[in-house]
């Protein structure tokens, strides 16, 4: 792998501590902990009022979305300490304009935009999710006859998927409203129904402080959004304090921090997916001595799989993360598509590598959306063949 790309065996969250959860109906918060911060690294947030923003990704490519704010990093070159980072409202007329009560809309130059020397502008999660919507987008390098004279001339164009924003996952905004901050806070696990939802870090308690609340502006996939509505109590708790063993604040303290160790093995153990998982990482853009990644784990349809952006420090230190776990149809959507583009868009050589018959593959083709790939008549003599041998 060259240094633009590289495959991650977990996401390095060493450095932080997983303190006990705030636990709200459905919805498990653990607040992440880091006790030795960076001061030349700040995050701010900056409104964006409008319905929706279009960024241009490059000349032929528009990436369309619900868009409340983005994240702009301000940092120092010499390692000394950054200062004014604020919430701020967008002001400048190249940065979009509203129109009195019409839909609104922002247009944005670049995902990742340089401001200055030491500034960068960057669309939480949208980084991440054009790099979903981009997976395989040119389509067929060879002009293989099955596939549609549209896709070999334009692509996968238009790709699009659909997601919940936080406020509509149950419990999530009323969680966030009740609970603390802790001292020295970086970031957040989130957990609906005891599945992982989402993690988040930043550089700098300040910054969470400031940024706690974007949680429920962000947007979750379908499977979280059915687990909030569906969801119940959480019950996941660990072995209790032992009380006959307490006799004084040194057995209680002792206690206490045994309590805090077994809070920390479960919250391990119910995120497997950020400690054990393959993640393939891209460089974004580099900014000495941080650079920004995204990433996406492995595609494996049978384990739960994320994708998410990442700003590391030099020293490899994980100064922020957001993560977003993709639903079952997006896993299979973009291991589809994974699949053929591994075996050059050949529908025969793909269908063998996948222990099924072409027909077949022909068809969750077609389930997973993607039939308009292929010209009609390869569908219907798919679908034919698939009666005949049913009847």
């Amino acid at each position: 792998m060259t240094d633009l790309k590289r495959v991650m065996s977990g996401l390095p969250l060493s450095g932080l501590t997983l303190a006990p959860p705030q636990v709200f109906g459905s919805v498990r918060l653990v607040p992440l902990i880091r006790t030795d911060n960076r001061d030349d690294l700040r995050l701010s947030r900056r409104v964006y009022p409008e319905d929706f923003a279009f960024v241009e990704v490059d000349p032929k490519t528009i990436y369309a979305s619900y868009v409340p704010h983005g994240l702009v990093a301000n940092w120092t070159t010499d390692g000394g300490a950054v200062f004014g980072s604020q919430l701020a409202r967008a002001t400048k007329k190249k940065d979009g304009k509203s129109y009195g009560q019409f839909v609104t809309a922002r247009g944005l130059r670049k995902m990742v935009r340089r401001e200055g020397k030491t500034q960068l502008r960057f669309l939480p999660l949208h980084v991440a999710m054009e790099g979903l919507l981009a997976l395989h987008f040119g389509g067929p390098d060879i002009a293989w006859t099955e596939y549609s004279h549209s896709v070999m001339r334009s692509g996968l164009s238009p790709r699009s998927e659909v997601v919940a924003p936080g406020e509509q996952i149950a419990g999530l905004d009323d969680a966030l409203r009740l609970f603390e901050v802790h001292d020295n806070q970086v970031g957040m696990i989130v957990f609906v129904a005891e599945t992982l939802a989402s993690a988040f870090v930043v550089p700098h308690p300040d910054d969470y402080t400031n940024l706690h609340r974007t949680l429920i502006a962000d947007f979750y996939g379908e499977l979280i959004w059915q687990h909030g509505f569906y969801g119940t109590e959480n019950v996941v708790l660990p072995d209790p304090i032992e009380v006959e063993s307490i006799n004084s604040l040194a057995d209680l303290r002792r206690e206490v921090d045994c309590l805090r160790s077994r809070w920390a093995e479960m919250n391990e153990m119910m995120s497997p997916a950020l400690f054990d998982r393959p993640y393939h990482s891209e460089r974004i853009y580099r900014f000495k001595p941080f650079r920004l990644e995204r990433f996406i784990s492995d595609l494996d349809p049978t384990a739960e799989n994320h994708l998410g952006e990442a700003i590391y420090a030099d020293d490899g230190t994980l100064q922020y993360l957001k993560t977003y776990r993709l639903s079952s149809a997006q896993t299979r959507r973009a291991y589809l598509l994974s699949q053929l583009a591994g075996h050059d868009w050949n529908l025969a050589q793909c269908a063998d590598s996948l222990g099924c018959r072409k027909n077949d593959l022909i068809l969750r083709l077609e389930n997973a959306g993607f039939g308009y790939l292929l010209h009609q008549h390869i569908l219907d003599g798919a679908r034919a063949k698939e009666r005949m041998l049913l009847s």
